[in-house]
């Protein structure tokens, strides 16, 4: 999740993919995939996220998205990626997980 997306249309629909830093399988657990959802429902609720389709793979996230709404289709996307990957490392380092050092 290292770079910046740009959006050509702002009104267009897109199909975007997340993967995790060196393909670690991170969403075999289900608390990991939770917080992806959670933030996921956080920019439908609040940001203006549309969200038509995705699924939830051991190592990366695939989206189909669009906007409604003033927020732009970058800034949704930059704060989720922010927002998940800042929850996922707080939840590694708090609750129990045996790959904890590993993943860190």
């Amino acid at each position: 999740m290292g770079f910046a997306y740009t959006f050509a249309n702002s009104n267009g629909v897109y199909f975007v993919t997340f993967t995790v830093v060196e393909w670690v399988d991170i969403f075999t657990r289900s608390r990991y995939a939770d917080i992806v959802l959670n933030s996921l429902k956080y920019c439908i609720e609040a940001k203006g996220l549309q969200l038509h389709a995705y699924v939830i793979m051991s190592n990366h996230v695939h989206l189909i998205i669009s906007r409604n709404g003033q927020e732009t289709l970058s800034n949704i996307v930059r704060d989720f990626k922010k927002f998940t990957t800042s929850q996922i490392i707080k939840s590694i380092k708090e609750l129990p997980e045996s790959r904890r050092n590993w993943l860190l």
